[in-house]
């Protein structure tokens, strides 16, 4: 990255900044998503339980001092299974997500930059893939591809990317006839610098907001996936699988049901409102609106 660039960037930072530390929106998204990864991290090492090991002389038992949150039907204790799936989730959710920005910036790049017969065959293409409803499509693709973690990743990559595609194609659109750009192209940039330099920058902010908005998403429909055995399986630990485990004991054992499906309710709030809060803070309108209040 040139000087130039690092400045660039430094400046886009220093105006963000006062946005994001005083939205309250991210503070209360940011604050449970940051106590959520502190567990995953943290809670393997301090639980002495195996998430996998059964204790069947100590099966649904209801929560106490031993078992916070109670045992499931193989005596495994559930706090543990929680933290455990919630490594699994978020690695999932973040994986996913992270190859769904990665085709659709670079398809909505190239549809923005490769000309007219380019942008109608791709554009195309996105209106394909979004006439399908994502869940649907994804139980399709897991389906034919069968029950793991991985093909859960194929398959809400593969239903997820045409937004951002989206998108990324119309944030460069909005800034590919303005001076600077026309300017670079006038002196001969190369395209791989001209979008590296002056287009990519423009397409962060409005990306970043989609991702995380699309984050508490994915962890519900990968939770959806492994409750119908399409992801994970048994004995691994996910929030999925152990509300799959727990539907026959809805009386007698309704923590087992409730726990992983309040842990998914709060990752999905946290999300939720992390991106709103960064949608309100990284706009550019409601930036110079805050800053002439301000004034």
């Amino acid at each position: 990255m040139s000087e130039q660039n690092r400045l660039e960037w430094r400046g886009r930072l220093d105006r963000w900044r006062p946005e994001i530390r005083t939205n309250t929106a991210i503070r209360l998204g940011g604050g449970v998503l940051g106590l959520l990864a502190i567990v995953a991290l943290v809670g393997p090492f301090v639980s002495p339980y195996d998430p996998t090991t059964q204790a069947l002389e100590t099966r649904l038992q209801g929560p106490s001092i031993t078992h916070p949150l109670g045992t499931d039907a193989l005596g495994r204790d559930v706090a543990t299974r929680l933290v455990y799936g919630a490594r699994v989730s978020l690695a999932l959710a973040v994986t996913a997500t992270t190859i769904r920005v990665a085709i659709g910036t670079a398809i909505g790049l190239l549809a923005a930059t490769g000309g007219r017969f380019v942008d109608a065959v791709l554009m195309r293409l996105v209106d394909v893939q979004l006439a399908f409803p994502g869940l649907v499509l994804a139980l399709v693709v897991a389906g034919v591809l069968g029950p793991s973690l991985r093909n859960v990743v194929i398959a809400l990559s593969v239903v997820g990317w045409a937004s951002y595609a989206r998108v990324v194609r119309g944030s460069v659109l909005a800034i590919r006839d303005r001076p600077f750009v026309q300017s670079s192209k006038l002196y001969g940039t190369p395209r791989r610098r001209l979008v590296r330099r002056h287009l990519l920058p423009h397409v962060v902010s409005p990306v970043l907001v989609l991702a995380t908005l699309n984050l508490g998403t994915v962890v519900l429909a990968a939770a959806g996936l492994s409750y119908l055995g399409l992801g994970a399986q048994p004995p691994t630990a996910e929030w999925g699988t152990m509300i799959a485990g727990g539907r026959n004991y809805l009386r007698s054992a309704p923590w087992l049901v409730t726990a992983p499906g309040v842990a998914i309710m709060l990752t999905v709030i946290g999300f939720n409102l992390l991106g709103d809060g960064l949608r309100d803070a990284l706009d550019p309108d409601h930036l110079d609106d805050r800053k002439r209040q301000r004034t």
